[in-house]
């Protein structure tokens, strides 16, 4: 059950009173008349194999007010998105896949790269980004909504949540950010967040005070949830990063492009779970190793384009305020945990701090000798000025692979 405070510089919408889901699924079946709904899920085909994906199929099949739903997936080949297409085939929705590693979309992939406008990592910003751009050419959806297909704590509340503040046509939020605690029956989870954004956030707000873009990110409860929703109108002008600096990049973005009291963050589960990365402390290319020196250049990044001077003896105090603030949250969170009857492993807790401090300075040694690194995948808009007739070229890919494949279910 949350509470009702307000703090920073977006709205938040709670869970007060465990409204029942009829009711929010009532109002949203409503709001669907002017305000259409599109859901983007970014897949990998490996999670069609996975219970969690299964779940989420069978709660999304009972959704009565989605318009469409957009479904990118990644990693399959012609037989495997045969499958796919068998697989999704039981929603009643309308849906469309997109499948990213198919002919169609690959050869549009490359007239992208010609003109230097294509994603230049593989992933879910990737994969995100196509979804949007069909979204976009769809034109189906005017409330759009995207959430990952590992929930394994997936419910239909999660959905309804997350759509209403911006299929409400009563309200004028443009962008919200689903929220939620990532602790089990057992354990406090979400290590990235806890041990990584927060502290340095508020360490670099000690360094770099009265500085509006760092309130702005201390303002969310889960800032690397990766469950949000927008405006139809908002699709266009987003610039989404091609690593793991995605959730955080997209906060950049809509900082950059709208008020903060256009934007809100709204708890959408009670009990949020999904698959973990490994700390990867002897790989910076992967697992929570890569993802926190990508978050930290994303941020470092945002601050330098707001007018912030960095060194080499700049990153080293960051690290030093860094480390020690962590520390005081790994108190902090040990006490939560034992008075919930949680478990909270003090020792791997300082371990992921050890590793997160050192490769702040990793991130701003990465900055420094490329500064002028865009990580970001370019607009739709800039996309369509390049190539009017983009979009279009894009829906007709996806309805070909579709009817190619249409007969194989």
């Amino acid at each position: 059950m949350g509470d009702f405070y307000q703090g920073g510089m977006v709205a938040t919408l709670h869970n007060l009173v465990d409204r029942p889901l009829e009711d929010l699924e009532a109002d949203l079946v409503e709001f669907s008349k002017s305000r259409p709904m599109t859901l983007v899920l970014p897949s990998l085909f490996s999670e069609l194999r996975a219970q969690a994906l299964e779940d989420i199929i069978q709660h999304l099949r009972k959704v009565p007010y989605l318009s469409e739903i957009v479904i990118g997936l990644d990693r399959a080949d012609a037989e495997e998105f045969a499958e796919a297409v068998k697989y999704f085939g039981r929603l009643p929705q309308h849906h469309r896949i997109l499948w990213n590693d198919g002919p169609r979309l690959k050869a549009l992939d490359r007239r992208l790269q010609d003109e230097g406008l294509a994603p230049q990592e593989p992933g879910k910003g990737r994969n995100a980004w196509y979804c949007l751009g069909y979204v976009l050419a769809s034109g189906r959806g005017k409330a759009i909504a995207l959430h990952d297909c590992d929930i394994v704590t997936y419910e239909r509340l999660l959905p309804a949540r997350l759509f209403y503040p911006i299929a409400n046509p009563g309200f004028s939020y443009e962008f919200c950010k689903g929220y939620y605690a990532r602790v089990t029956d057992t354990s406090i989870n979400g290590r990235v967040s806890r041990l990584l954004v927060t502290p340095l956030v508020r360490s670099l707000k000690k360094i770099y005070p009265n500085t509006d873009y760092l309130d702005y990110l201390d303002s969310f409860r889960y800032p690397l949830a990766g469950e949000f929703s927008m405006q139809a109108d908002v699709v266009g002008d987003l610039r989404i990063p091609s690593d793991w600096g995605l959730e955080i990049g997209l906060l950049s973005e809509v900082y950059r492009n709208y008020s903060s009291n256009r934007l809100c963050q709204v708890d959408i589960a009670d009990r949020y779970d999904h698959k973990h990365q490994d700390l990867s402390e002897h790989d910076d290319g992967g697992g929570l190793s890569k993802m926190s020196i990508d978050i930290t250049k994303a941020v470092f990044r945002k601050l330098a384009i707001n007018g912030a001077v960095f060194s080499n003896e700049t990153f080293r105090s960051i690290k030093a305020t860094y480390y020690r603030t962590a520390l005081d949250f790994v108190e902090m969170y040990y006490n939560d945990a034992r008075m919930n009857g949680l478990n909270l492993d003090i020792h791997r807790e300082e371990q992921a701090i050890e590793l997160f401090a050192a490769n702040i300075v990793k991130a701003g040694n990465i900055f420094l000798e490329n500064p002028m690194e865009t990580p970001f995948i370019p607009s739709w808009n800039r996309v369509v000025s390049a190539i009017p007739t983009i979009l279009e070229d894009l829906k007709a890919a996806v309805e070909a692979d579709r009817e190619e494949f249409a007969g194989r279910e």
